[in-house]
């Protein structure tokens, strides 16, 4: 593909400040997607779908490379999606201290000119402190992060939540694995260097 538009299937500014870093001119697409899980679909399995349908989904007039993410957050072996209350907020970080919580992102990259998609799913691990009620509810008041998974801002006051962080890539954290992006990239010919 000569000179392929890349565009980003997701209207999260998050996501946009991510794909930001790899200083490449990108165009914001908003995908069409209904992301109620399937019947016994593991996580997994949900966010490699929903990721893939998401870049699938967009309409675009020229050759491009759509990108699309999902993420979910797991706790206890359950899917936790966003508290957008502050009670139920300090609910997830309760059941959350001192645990390790896992977030599964599914990432994909569609070639609108050959018709191909290519999907992988990255993880990544937060330890949290043992924390006190106290702790939690001054957390919540001060950052407010009722639209995020796992009710936390890793990239602000968040990080004071946790003992420690394990993955190969930050970024999937917040929802976009930058290192596999450039992985599937790359596949492409499209190099970001």
């Amino acid at each position: 593909m000569k000179n392929p538009t890349l565009v980003l299937a997701s209207t999260s500014p998050y996501r946009r400040t991510i794909l930001e870093k790899l200083m490449v001119p990108f165009e914001i697409a908003s995908p069409e997607c209904d992301e109620t899980p399937g019947e016994n679909e593991s996580p997994q399995d949900l966010v490699l779908r929903l990721a893939k349908t998401k870049a699938e989904s967009c309409r675009v007039s020229e050759p491009s490379l759509i990108i699309g993410s999902d993420q979910v957050c797991i706790v206890n072996n359950r899917i936790v999606g966003k508290p957008l209350t502050k009670e139920k907020a300090i609910e997830q970080l309760l059941a959350q201290s001192g645990q390790t919580i896992t977030f599964i992102t599914g990432l994909a990259l569609h070639n609108t000119g050959k018709g191909t998609t290519q999907s992988v799913i990255d993880t990544f691990d937060v330890h949290f402190r043992q924390l006190s009620r106290k702790q939690i509810e001054t957390y919540v008041d001060k950052e407010q992060p009722l639209n995020c998974a796992g009710s936390f801002m890793c990239e602000g006051l968040g990080i004071a939540l946790f003992e420690r962080l394990t993955g190969d890539d930050p970024n999937t954290l917040i929802g976009l694995p930058l290192i596999k992006l450039i992985d599937l990239l790359n596949r492409e010919g499209f190099s970001v260097l």
